[in-house]
């Protein structure tokens, strides 16, 4: 704990690799309250459904109802802290890790009385983060004992089953579901697989319980794009989009991809939404893992769109026919609009595909590439329907490689101020 309800203190710097790297020890960590047992389990669960508190890793399901359903599932359950982030647009997960190893895994044991688990994980694909917790595990002998599993760094080794897979000494790969963790994961047991976000709050709910709306209602973001510098913020809910855009350096930005590549692309007219799970969900988009990469005016959306469903086809774990399938024909379908190849009939296939190909892979992969290309229809039409009639010079400039990746920062608190137009939750 920070003295706060805060996973990043205020007033330390915002642009991410401002400054060398400072975390905090077990010793900084006991001295503000961490690891301190005040609360009884029964007790810290009704608190976290109080607060309403959501999964930050991108589903956004109710954290209280994940935790019952493991400590019901049967007896010796175990825990996971899930670090592993696939997002090339996510910077939060690595950066906990690196900087606050202690709030992790105190979560993580908080969650392992919860469920009654006797054994935890950290599972890790960032060497720097392992390394910090295996550090932090050094320091301070746990109450729960704890591994660290290390996993190669692609798309979709964050998904749960995936998880599961790797621990169980395989391949980092998801699997059909049923059986879903809970009912049956690590060594058959059910496994609570929460990312790390999600535990820190767990964490800062049973230290300042009287703080837990506030806690709940706030959430890390990674923002970039529209050649800014990204920022790691942390945001109450209700903060627009707008405000985020104007933090980040991007005052007039022509449109955002929304929740790293799953939540899809929202255009101008969008940016006065709220901040809000609920809110972005009836509007058609997502706060996913709270990845957000703004659009500079003059960006074509479409080059934008492309590089992302080229990602996601790269990334497919190659295990279902249809992902392989459904999302290079997508990349391809997007990739003719930028090159000007296009047919007339492309934005019909594009359309249907967006309806039909969700929920039919083994993970989310294949809904996001669907997604993107369904979510450019919708923000953007008369755009799109302009790349059928001529090349566009936008999407004629050099690729960047790495224009959909934020890096991991190097300075263990970096924040910027709530900004002053948000309403601080109560």
């Amino acid at each position: 704990m920070t003295g706060t309800d805060s996973l990043i203190p205020q007033g330390t710097p915002s642009v991410l690799g401002a400054m060398p790297g400072v975390t905090e020890d077990a010793r900084a960590y006991l001295a503000t309250g961490g690891y301190r047992k005040a609360t009884g389990a029964s007790e810290l669960l009704d608190r976290i459904a109080a607060a309403g508190l959501r999964g930050r890793g991108g589903a956004g399901y109710p954290t209280a109802a994940k935790l019952r359903a493991v400590r019901d599932a049967g007896p010796r359950p175990v825990v996971v802290a899930n670090g592993e982030e696939g997002e090339p647009g996510s910077v939060k997960d690595r950066w906990l890790l690196r900087a606050r190893p202690h709030l992790v895994l105190d979560g993580l044991a908080r969650a392992a009385e919860i469920t009654g688990a006797e054994r935890g994980y950290v599972y890790v694909s960032d060497t720097a983060a392992g390394e910090r917790i295996r550090r932090a595990l050094a320091e301070r002998a746990p109450r729960l004992p704890c591994d660290v599993v290390d996993t190669p760094h692609t798309y979709v080794a964050g998904e749960e089953t995936a998880v599961v897979r790797r621990i169980n000494g395989g391949p980092a790969l998801p699997t059909a579901k049923p059986p879903r963790p809970y009912q049956q994961g690590v060594g058959g047991a059910p496994t609570f697989v929460a990312n790390v976000e999600t535990l820190a709050r767990i964490a800062l709910i049973a230290a300042q319980p009287d703080r837990r709306h506030r806690t709940a209602r706030a959430t890390l973001v990674t923002l970039a794009g529209a050649g800014a510098a990204p920022l790691l913020v942390e945001v109450p809910y209700g903060c627009t989009l707008r405000t985020l855009a104007q933090a980040q350096g991007t005052p007039e930005p022509g449109g955002a991809l929304m929740g790293g590549l799953f939540g899809g692309l929202i255009g101008p007219g969008q940016l006065d939404l709220a901040l809000d799970p609920d809110t972005l969900a009836a509007a058609g988009t997502a706060l996913g893992c709270g990845a957000i990469r703004f659009l500079a005016p003059d960006e074509c959306p479409v080059s934008l769109a492309s590089a992302a469903v080229a990602h996601l086809a790269a990334e497919s774990a190659r295990q279902c026919g249809i992902c392989v399938a459904g999302t290079g024909s997508v990349r391809d379908a997007v990739g003719a609009l930028t090159n000007g190849t296009a047919d007339p009939d492309l934005l019909t296939r594009l359309q249907r595909w967006s309806t039909t190909l969700p929920g039919r892979g083994a993970c989310g992969l294949l809904d996001a590439a669907a997604g993107t290309a369904g979510s450019l229809l919708r923000a953007f039409p008369d755009l799109v329907r302009s790349h059928l009639d001529a090349p566009c010079p936008g999407c004629a400039a050099p690729a960047d490689a790495g224009r959909l990746t934020v890096p991991v920062p190097h300075v263990a608190h970096p924040a910027v101020p709530r900004p002053r137009s948000a309403a601080s939750p109560r």
